[in-house]
């Protein structure tokens, strides 16, 4: 009997330190699964069942248990019944995670939003476009190319292509149609990069200012700039690994205000010379962003009313955080269609129907590759430049984000290519076939 009982005790002790040591583990993985759930069912409009049996299906997230409460639209997430996060859907200003205390009662500023575009064709507005015939084009060949990334078992769920600013491919899986809001993943940090743009066209900030926030006049960190922080490049510490608890995972699943972690960073290396990606940089900007406004209502207005709506991007929606702040690093949710009008906006160096919001030669700043990114990153953009998909244009850039989430411009060929899904996939297989179809 004796040994019986130490061996429950011993049973108790080792479950109760194998708790303790995963304890933050599951704390981040019941967050992203909360969260998950609570904006793919309130703000994409998918159904439970279906978010946990694709975008939750995964290891180590599909240990958690999940459940909703429609009127209430909050979510939960369980694991192993040992800790469970909450997520509350807020309208105008997303999905987030929730703290014990926090106030469901409390007011909230939403961002004011425009009334959509219904009568002009797109990509100018939402009606259905003029359709032309463009000779140059093989649509044989197009659509095959298009049908094959969907048949290679890589989960995509949107292609659009557009040439000439018309659509002249447009694919989605079952379950998805051209108003089906999807994550952009880190494709925000370039929609947050190019608020900054249309702010420097407009005097209200500049690239090469120095940040001079927060304690860094007191270090070596005061010499850092905003060309250092949209270039990824500012020499601040920063672990971005999304398979452990890292400091990206601890920002987006465990912070209120995401914005701070990557300001109280040391350098661990020289600005301008040292390029590490950094969701945590993203969410610092915005920030800074934030701070050039008077109050916070012009911060959340201003995002939509000089860009967002301004192009007809309607359907987009930007999550903040607990503490007000756009996640300019990982939270912005659109149509394909919209996506892809974001696309065009750079196709078109910044100019949309006769307006530039943003200066044509912002293009070439965010297209100008990173010192030691190896020609791979620009100002929150990836980059062709030293040819590593080389069947493709070196001046080929995008928008990129996880499990394969892009928006590709191609400034010769006239052309924008849209792709979302759950997987990674082969970008130069994928482009090279699109391209043949295009003389």
């Amino acid at each position: 009997m004796k040994i019986l009982k130490r061996l429950l005790l011993l049973l108790v002790a080792i479950i109760l330190v194998t708790a303790v040591y995963n304890y933050p583990k599951l704390n981040i993985i019941a967050g992203y699964s909360a969260k998950s759930m609570n904006s793919s069912v309130f703000l994409a409009g998918r159904t439970m069942q279906f978010t946990d049996s694709t975008d939750n299906n995964f290891s180590p997230i599909n240990l958690g248990s999940d459940k909703i409460n429609v009127s209430e639209k909050t979510s939960s997430s369980s694991v192993f019944g040992l800790l469970t996060r909450n997520a509350i859907y807020r309208e105008g200003l997303g999905s987030v995670l929730i703290v014990d205390d926090y106030d469901t009662s409390r007011k909230l500023l939403i961002p004011k939003r425009t009334k959509p575009d219904n009568l002009t064709p797109f990509p100018f507005g939402n009606a259905d476009q003029k359709d032309s015939i463009f000779t140059n084009v093989d649509y044989e060949k197009l659509n095959k190319s298009v049908n094959t990334i969907f048949s290679n078992n890589t989960q995509t769920r949107a292609v659009v292509v557009i040439h000439k600013n018309q659509i002249i491919a447009e694919k989605y899986d079952t379950g998805f149609t051209k108003s089906s809001r999807i994550l952009g993943w880190s494709m925000t940090k370039s929609i947050m990069s190019t608020v900054f743009g249309i702010m420097q066209k407009q005097g209200k900030i500049h690239v090469n200012q120095h940040v001079n926030n927060y304690d860094w006049t007191q270090d070596d960190r005061g010499s850092i700039t905003y060309n250092n922080l949209l270039q990824m490049n500012s020499g601040l510490e920063w672990d971005e690994d999304y398979n452990s608890i890292s400091d990206v995972s601890k920002m987006l699943f465990l912070e209120k205000d995401m914005t701070m972690i990557q300001a109280k960073k040391p350098l661990v290396g020289k600005p301008n010379e040292t390029w590490n990606y950094s969701s945590g940089t993203s969410n610092l900007i915005s920030r800074l962003i934030r701070s050039k406004f008077n109050s916070h209502q012009e911060y959340l207005d201003y995002w939509y009313a000089e860009f967002i709506d301004k192009i007809g991007m309607n359907s987009m929606l930007v999550e903040t955080d607990l503490s007000g702040n756009y996640v300019g690093s990982s939270y912005a949710w659109a149509t394909p269609r919209d996506w892809a009008k974001f696309g065009l906006l750079y196709l078109n160096k910044g100019n949309w129907n006769g307006e530039q919001l943003f200066n044509p030669s912002w293009v070439d700043y965010i297209s100008t590759p990173t010192n030691g990114s190896d020609g791979t990153y620009g100002g929150h953009f990836w980059l062709n430049a030293e040819g590593q998909f080389q069947d493709v244009p070196k001046n080929m850039f995008y928008a990129s984000g996880y499990q394969g989430q892009f928006v590709f411009v191609f400034p010769d060929q006239d052309l924008v290519v849209v792709r979302m899904g759950l997987t990674k996939i082969d970008i130069n297989g994928f482009l090279k076939n699109l391209l043949e179809s295009i003389k």
